[in-house]
């Protein structure tokens, strides 16, 4: 399945071609087909420069593993439209060094012209910068990304340690709770023992007493 990108990629290699082969052909062209060459490569070289706008956005979208490929691409096309672009402009040069124009709105046509393609090349240079700052911006989420993975990663574990230490503690509460019980209940049978002791000590005194007490009667 071909995806967004390689769509993009394969509207691009169109207009880069007829870019080319319509700059080949401005050298030779007449004052009328001059102008419709001029016009073509102008409406295409924008339509090239939209299309880098589209894949640096849908770049992000690719899968990590074929990012950086896609990357050195879009760099590539923005070099070689670059280039074009400035291949465009010395061919319109040289012919207007010696080309006789016809007519004075002709001549007109031509200096208007020269506006366009300086907006041409900075339109160039801007897409450029902007997808710098693109990659610069992206590269920052990417790591801001993955400095707060970290981040909740390190939660989890302080988490996961917390409730050990929560178990551990319910765990040593508990047998407190049952050394307690036991403690208690040790105490409690000592304490019966001793009042056993005391009323059987108490019986062993009456009886002897008792068994003194007849002895001397008689």
């Amino acid at each position: 399945m071909v995806s967004l990108f390689e769509n993009y990629e394969q509207q691009y290699s169109i207009l880069t071609a007829d870019i080319t082969s319509q700059i080949g052909l401005l050298s030779t062209s007449g004052s009328k087909d001059r102008r419709q060459l001029i016009s073509n490569i102008e409406k295409n070289v924008k339509e090239a420069q939209e299309l880098l706008e589209q894949m640096d956005l849908e770049v992000r979208e690719v899968e990590m593993s074929k990012q950086q490929r896609c990357k050195t691409k879009l760099d590539c096309y923005r070099a070689e439209l670059k280039r074009l672009t400035l291949e465009y402009i010395k061919a319109r040069s040289i012919k207007q060094g010696t080309f006789n124009y016809e007519s004075q709105e002709e001549f007109e046509d031509i200096r208007i012209s020269e506006n366009q393609k300086q907006k041409l090349l900075d339109n160039s240079e801007r897409i450029e910068r902007t997808g710098k700052r693109l990659d610069d911006g992206y590269r920052v989420i990417l790591e801001t990304q993955e400095i707060g993975t970290q981040v909740l990663q390190n939660l989890n574990e302080q988490r996961e340690t917390i409730q050990r230490s929560r178990d551990r503690l319910r765990t040593t509460n508990e047998d407190l709770g049952n050394s307690s019980r036991i403690m208690n209940m040790m105490i409690m049978r000592s304490i019966q023992q001793k009042i056993i002791f005391l009323i059987v000590g108490a019986c062993f005194v009456i009886a002897i007493s008792f068994g003194l007490y007849l002895g001397l009667s008689k």
